[in-house]
């Protein structure tokens, strides 16, 4: 599969198409995909995840919910969160505890943490259940990005000479219409010329791919940039560069495999999945495709009614991906092809991306 094949020719024959291994939890939200890819540093702070993250999945049961299960795994975090808090804020660096501490109060605030779940649990308000959930897992992930402040492995010494993105990083993407027409955007403001997409750059499970792109976005490469769409992406029109290694941090492992991809079949999945709206992931470098390109990229429009079994892309782990849209997604089912980055933007995380020494 070449990188600018048309994503329509991606369909399978059923046969060739059937997931044998699907049997994980996989993320289904940007917000929820990020959140499990911020390296273990306590495991007092998964400990505390996990439970939580159950009540979301006992959430989408449709019938009679059980909230006695939602109430047993609120109540096993918030003690390890009451007894773990001297491991939870002396695993945050100095300079930020003080935002570690701040974190903390809220997650235990009674009105609007744990306890405050607890509470919407007992009067089985399934809507209150589920806002205050994600508030708490919020804070947690805010909790988990104070103590992990670098990458927890070295990058091989074949790609150190690559700038490398050691953390989080924020992208934001002004679109705007080739045809002059305008955006609807979520917040009901009416039309609008233009539109604005925040992209997450995961450097924790993709250090070289989302450094590269990080790079290219600090140099302006994107500006102007045209977008070209089919029925499951929306590439981006960019002259190739330079190839990079396929980077693709398998669940369950240390540190990214380079030059590979996983076997889903076998039940190998990335921690950056594909297969949620949004996701955003090299191309295939044309050369190979255990190569990635250095400069087209594209936002993954999954669809869980071109699935397979369990609900994963026919492509899942065959892409390097290396981040997601958060803010703004609804404007990327309104992109056509000819529309245009008019900008792109590093917001956030500056700091985290590295670049080679120059030889003394």
């Amino acid at each position: 599969m070449q990188v600018a094949a048309p994503f329509s020719d991606w369909n399978l024959p059923v046969a060739n198409a059937i997931l044998y291994s699907p049997d994980t939890k996989v993320p289904r939200t940007a917000e929820v995909a990020l959140r499990r890819a911020i390296p273990v540093i306590t495991p007092t702070m998964k400990a505390i995840q996990e439970p939580l993250e159950n009540i979301f999945y006992l959430l989408r049961i449709p019938q009679r919910k059980p909230y006695g299960s939602m109430e047993s795994d609120v109540k096993k975090a918030l003690k390890i969160v009451m007894d773990g808090k001297d491991t939870i804020i002396s695993s945050i660096p100095e300079e930020k505890r003080a935002t570690g501490q701040e974190l903390y109060d809220t997650l235990v605030d009674e009105k609007a943490g744990l306890p405050a779940l607890l509470g919407s649990i007992g009067k089985q308000d399934a809507d209150k259940v589920s806002i205050r959930l994600a508030s708490s897992l919020d804070v947690i992930a805010q909790i988990e990005l104070l103590q992990a402040p670098a990458l927890p492995y070295l990058l091989p010494a074949q790609y150190q000479q690559l700038p490398r993105l050691t953390g989080r990083a924020l992208v934001e993407m002004v679109v705007k219409k080739g045809d002059n027409t305008a955006f609807t955007v979520a917040a009901g403001q009416g039309p609008q010329p233009q539109g604005t997409i925040q992209v997450v750059l995961d450097g924790f499970s993709a250090p070289i791919t989302a450094g590269n792109f990080a790079d290219k976005v600090l140099k302006g490469f994107y500006n102007g940039v045209k977008l070209r769409t089919t029925e499951q992406a929306i590439l981006s029109d960019s002259a190739q560069q330079d190839a990079l290694p396929m980077e693709i941090l398998p669940s369950g492992e240390f540190q990214p495999l380079y030059k590979t991809t996983l076997n889903i079949q076998d039940g190998e999945l990335p921690v950056l999945p594909l297969s949620v709206y949004g996701a955003v992931a090299m191309a295939h470098d044309p050369s190979a495709e255990d190569l990635s390109s250095a400069s087209q990229f594209f936002f993954y429009l999954y669809d869980r009614r071109s699935a397979g079994l369990g609900g994963l892309s026919f492509e899942e782990g065959q892409f390097a991906v290396f981040g997601y849209a958060t803010k703004g997604r609804e404007l990327l089912s309104q992109l056509k092809t000819g529309d245009v980055i008019e900008s792109a933007t590093l917001v956030s995380g500056r700091d985290r991306l590295v670049y080679p020494q120059a030889p003394s």
